[in-house]
């Protein structure tokens, strides 16, 4: 059974190892592929036009939320199909992960989508619209220690304030206090 860290240190290597050119094996280093599905693996990275587009990971407790950006046309952005294919890139980014991750740690990689998938679309031009997407993937194996729940603020601040008065009590003054020293008059 692996630990959190090492698959959490799992799932940020899968996705390191998707770095822009990957898709090409004149640019990785041990000559292999990885193919993950966006559209920048389109053609040629020299010659022809680049399409912006990538995607992130972050963890959020238990969970993996997968973020994709890219950059379409306003063609695109109407078609019937944008959502569905929106989600199947997201998909296809969780498959990605799953496979490379299995290829770095000899283990497999459950991920469970929850919930929906968030879509931002925003325009930068008449043509050109900029697309944002995030999904949450529960981790499967992955538990979390929750058995105490964190104090609240008032608590907290409670404990801090009794442990301070709690340093006065006792009747002792400081040597330093101008109470405790008798007065000279010069």
């Amino acid at each position: 059974m692996a630990t959190t860290l090492e698959i959490i240190q799992g799932i940020a290597q899968a996705a390191a190892n998707a770095y822009d050119g990957s898709h090409d094996e004149r640019f990785t280093p041990d000559g292999e592929t990885r193919e993950i599905g966006l559209h920048r693996e389109e053609g040629c990275a020299i010659k022809d036009t680049r399409v912006m587009d990538g995607f992130g990971v972050k963890f959020a407790g238990e969970n993996l939320v997968i973020t994709y950006h890219g950059e379409m046309t306003m063609k695109d952005v109407h078609e019937n199909s944008f959502e569905s294919d929106i989600e199947g890139m997201l998909a296809d980014i969780a498959k990605f992960l799953k496979k490379e991750y299995k290829k770095i740690t000899k283990n497999t990689l459950t991920l469970k989508k929850s919930g929906e998938c968030d879509i931002l679309v925003q325009r930068s031009s008449n043509v050109r619209m900029w697309v944002q997407a995030s999904c949450n993937y529960e981790i499967g194996g992955l538990k979390l220690n929750n058995e105490a729940p964190p104090q609240s603020v008032e608590e907290r601040l409670d404990d801090a304030i009794r442990s301070f008065l709690e340093l006065g009590k006792g009747g002792k003054k400081p040597q330093n206090d101008s109470r405790s020293k008798p007065k000279n008059d010069s």
